[in-house]
């Protein structure tokens, strides 16, 4: 049998089986293929299970003999599944995950065999870490690193694999990878949150860290995609003429999804449901070709794991759909970009949500503590949050559109901010019997009225309040949710820690209850942190000047945005709260600058070929068309055609000017990047950012108005026409 005839039989097979599952209910399948609490429960003796639990919910460290017990147990599982691999699946400093598969299959003896997989393997594995970008941590010709087992996060089975979620640290111990500095601030937002939260119940044992994602994607035809060396090299197109209908009518956004769409989405919710990913929501988004999938809450690290995971299915799962998936923040211009709103809170494990405000005034002054504090952290660190969000691709997108400015603001809306404003005006030091009465009944007591849905919500808000919790809108839709959760947490945390030590100060040294020493803190940190609070539109230049009056950051670009990260009191932050290290952070900021630098110079390429190879040569021949048709109309009319062809002779020089002016312009950049080249580090960025990136625009208006002049039949690019209106 063919390869082609086989790959055909295997996809319909692959489809039947998908239609089968189909019938069944989205809870009964959900999980099937995750090594979860009900498979272990049946898998695993009770000693086992409890141990692994242990360290799940505790962090205690499982014993070998232990680990031996559930990689015995989680093998046949696997295998009773199909699994034949196994692999250590871990995210690498790259943004994407990454794996290497080994098989359960051990020879003995030569003459047999038998399928193995011990507590050794599961627990550890030693990867070659040479290639994986890693800022100066480590020397190339080293290439010992070391992936370990992340019990928090369950192993799954994708195809015919058993994946195995792990961290992965250097021969030395510093992570190189983004799941590690997530879960040690998770471990100090947990020991932090919980430590405050004893103050409203001295019962409260964990905090957990919660996310809600909401991945925006376009679809794209596979065919169409694989004739843009643009869309394939960078993952957006560099150049393209807006159509004249785009999405001015506001047809598209959650309008009836298309068929063939919704063919892809159904299949890749079956994918998801299998993996225990909790997909619910799905919809068109605003631009054509735009979609966005959103799940269920969940615990930061495992949400972070199902981002990823999710983003590899989806690229697998379009292919059998004749798709392309599209994560970039803007591939096309003049339309809505992609984000990845990351909807962030704080949970107890019984349920409670510590940013949602409760019945009673003890509950709301619990959630005052919890919502004040987060506002102060992003007041006292709002660089820090931008830089954890910066990108090449991201740079287009902030500002663009519906996405949010590079100004990193606070909107909580009108009533919680008279909320606010009067406990600004609370009594400092000891309150009367009357002010506390005046302040738990009239402003803490009417805290409930707040509805989940009682303010609107602001899109030009980098980091909005929607009820019962923060939405950080800023994130990139291509980016790995684990960096800008590493630093929201790690500097909530903090803010927590010092706001128990400063209560405690007055509890103890000015002698105040604990309801006035909260009080007194909460006023203060409403006061300092009034800067980063803004109501209004995001997008006006009266907003630029007026942040910048507030002394908050505006950091455009990618290359400015990132220095904060090495800064004094970032190292210092990252340090106090056991995430990072100065080595750590060094690396990281290295290896931003570098990915910055290297995607700008694959655009930048990309952009010349396609200029200079494409876009030039085909003006040439049409312009040879017509100087053909010139000619003839001259053998025909003599020196009359000068007038009966006066339009075809200018449209002929505006050809000409703007062929010269692409190749001028192409020269001129790929100069300045020969220049930026011999660069390094920030300078390099810097280089790349303001010397080489503005020739990118100026190419492509010479380049999309050719589009509008060249013979349709000659165009040698698909068109946005074609790209944005395939169904």
């Amino acid at each position: 049998m063919s390869t082609i005839r086989f790959s055909a039989l295997q996809e319909i097979l692959n489809r039947t089986a998908i239609k089968v599952q189909e019938n069944e209910k989205r809870s009964v399948l959900f999980g099937k293929n995750v090594f979860n609490k009900h498979a272990m429960q049946q898998y695993l003796t009770r000693a086992a299970y409890e141990s692994v639990m242990n360290a799940i919910e505790k962090g205690t460290r499982i014993d070998r003999k232990i680990a031996d017990q559930v990689a015995v147990s989680m093998k046949d599982w696997a295998i009773a599944k199909g699994a034949t691999h196994y692999t250590h699946w871990f995210q690498p400093l790259t943004g994407a995950t990454a794996e290497k598969h080994d098989a359960f299959f051990e020879s003995i003896n030569g003459s047999l065999a038998m399928e193995k997989f011990d507590g050794e393997q599961l627990v550890q594995q030693e990867p070659d870490a040479s290639s994986f970008p890693n800022g100066g941590i480590r020397n190339t010709f080293e290439a010992r690193g070391y992936t370990a087992w992340d019990p928090t996060s369950p192993a799954f089975i994708y195809e015919t694999t058993l994946c195995i979620p792990t961290i992965f640290v250097s021969y030395t111990g510093e992570a190189l990878d983004n799941k590690t500095p997530l879960l040690r601030a998770l471990q100090a937002i947990d020991t932090h949150a919980t430590a405050v939260c004893k103050y409203f119940d001295k019962n409260a044992t964990k905090v957990n860290a919660t996310l809600g994602w909401e991945q925006e994607y376009f679809l794209i035809d596979e065919a169409l995609a694989h004739s843009r060396q643009d869309i394939l090299m960078t993952g957006r197109t560099l150049l393209g003429h807006i159509p004249a209908k785009g999405q001015q009518l506001d047809d598209h956004y959650f309008g009836s999804i298309p068929t063939r769409a919704m063919s892809f989405m159904q299949d890749l919710e079956q994918e998801c449901m299998l993996l225990g990913i909790p997909v619910k929501t799905r919809h068109n988004e605003v631009a054509p070709n735009q979609f966005e999938l959103a799940p269920i809450f969940e615990e930061v690290n495992l949400a972070v794991d199902h981002n990823s995971l999710l983003m590899d299915v989806m690229q697998k799962v379009s292919r059998r759909h004749h798709f392309k998936v599209l994560f970039h923040e803007k591939p096309f211009v003049g339309i809505n970009g992609s984000g990845k709103h990351n909807n962030w809170s704080l949970s107890t494990p019984n349920g409670t949500n510590l940013l949602s405000p409760g019945k009673t005034p003890m509950k709301n002054l619990q959630f005052l503590t919890f919502f004040v504090n987060t506002i102060k952290a992003v007041q006292e660190n709002e660089e820090l949050l931008r830089a954890s969000i910066a990108s090449a691709s991201n740079d287009h997108r902030l500002g663009a559109n519906e996405a949010p400015p590079a100004i990193i603001s606070v909107f909580i809306g009108s009533q919680l901010s008279r909320v606010l404003d009067e406990l600004e005006n609370v009594t400092k030091g000891k309150l009367s019997p009357q002010e506390k009465t005046d302040l738990k009944l009239n402003i803490i007591g009417k805290i409930p009225e707040i509805l989940l849905d009682n303010t609107d919500r602001n899109r030009t808000s980098a980091f909005a309040f929607t009820g019962n919790k923060f939405e950080f809108r800023a994130v990139g839709s291509s980016a790995n949710c684990a960096k800008p959760m590493t630093v929201l947490n790690t500097i909530v945390a903090k803010q927590l820690k010092e706001f128990k030590l400063e209560v405690d100060a007055l509890i103890e040294g000015k002698n105040l209850k604990k309801d006035e020493a909260i009080f007194n803190v909460l006023r203060e940190y409403i006061k300092a942190s009034k800067n980063i609070r803004f109501e209004g539109d995001g997008y006006g230049k009266a907003w630029e000047k007026e942040a910048q009056k507030r002394g908050l950051s505006n950091n455009k670009t990618t290359p400015e945005a990132l220095g904060v990260k090495i800064s004094k009191p970032a190292i210092d932050l990252f340090q106090e709260m056991n995430v990072m290290n100065a080595v750590e952070l060094q690396a990281r900021y290295e290896i931003s600058l570098e990915e910055y630098t290297m995607h700008l110079q694959i655009e930048s390429r990309v952009l010349g070929d396609m200029a200079r190879n494409h876009i030039v040569p085909t003006a040439i021949n049409y312009q040879n068309t017509l100087l053909e048709n010139t000619k003839n109309l001259k053998e025909i009319f003599g020196d009359d055609y000068k007038t009966i062809a006066k339009e075809q002779i200018e449209f002929i020089m505006v050809i000409s000017k703007h062929i010269t002016e692409i190749n001028a312009l192409t020269l001129k950049m790929i100069n300045e990047r020969k220049k930026a080249n011999k660069l390094e580090g920030l300078n390099s960025a810097k280089a790349y950012c303001n010397k080489v990136k503005p020739f990118f625009e100026q190419i492509r208006y010479h380049c999309d108005k050719l589009e509008t002049m060249v013979d349709d039949n000659l165009w040698p690019l698909t068109k946005y026409r074609e790209l944005l209106f395939t169904r």
